[in-house]
């Protein structure tokens, strides 16, 4: 891999909840200004280390061609893979714009009425309480529904037509930088920390 300064690092906040991706030198900075430590889970398990730590381990087992590092002029470093950061507890999140895209996401391509799975092609966008009685195109009135199920619902509140919900719509509040991670490559160690199908 070489230099390592293409490579990301996972910041963790102090609850050991993801709260932001940042680059290389971002990391070293949070790590020498001791705002963070290292999460090292190379052997498996979870240890903790300062930046005094982690300069000692990347100087007694030094990265190899394949890993991430930063080279100094004295030595390789280890680019960290995931930060603990020492006093932050809180979890951003960002509203989500009202999107086509972004409700089928919120209802994981799922109608919310038969509860199958489909391609987004197969998808329409309900309003459980109809626009012509006053139902809104807002997060807490739209939901994702397959066109079989979209036609036999009609023009009706869900009960007028026998049919249920299987969740209540609600406004997501995703992290933004978790739902970027969607389709793209990150470090495998990053598993342990954030659950993608929880946006």
């Amino acid at each position: 891999m070489g230099t390592g300064l293409k490579y990301r690092t996972l910041v963790l906040n102090r609850l050991w909840q993801a709260v932001n991706i940042v680059t290389v030198p971002r990391a070293f900075s949070l790590l020498l200004q001791d705002h963070a430590q290292v999460i090292h889970t190379g052997d498996g398990s979870f240890r903790l280390m300062s930046s005094e730590a982690w300069l000692a381990l990347s100087e007694e087992e030094a990265p190899g061609d394949s890993e991430a590092y930063v080279q100094t002029v004295r030595m390789r470093i280890r680019v960290p893979k995931v930060l603990l950061l020492r006093s932050y507890d809180q979890l951003p999140v960002q509203e989500v714009k009202f999107t086509r895209q972004n409700l089928f996401e919120r209802d994981n391509y799922r109608c919310q009425y038969c509860g199958n799975d489909f391609d987004e092609h197969q998808l329409n966008m309900d309003h459980v309480i109809p626009r012509d009685r006053g139902g809104r195109t807002s997060w807490e009135n739209i939901v994702t529904s397959c066109i079989k199920c979209n036609s036999r619902k009609a023009n009706r509140l869900p009960h007028q037509a026998n049919m249920h919900l299987i969740r209540k719509p609600e406004r997501p509040r995703w992290r933004p930088f978790v739902s970027s991670l969607i389709g793209q490559e990150y470090d495998s160690e990053w598993d342990h920390f954030i659950n993608l199908k929880q946006k």
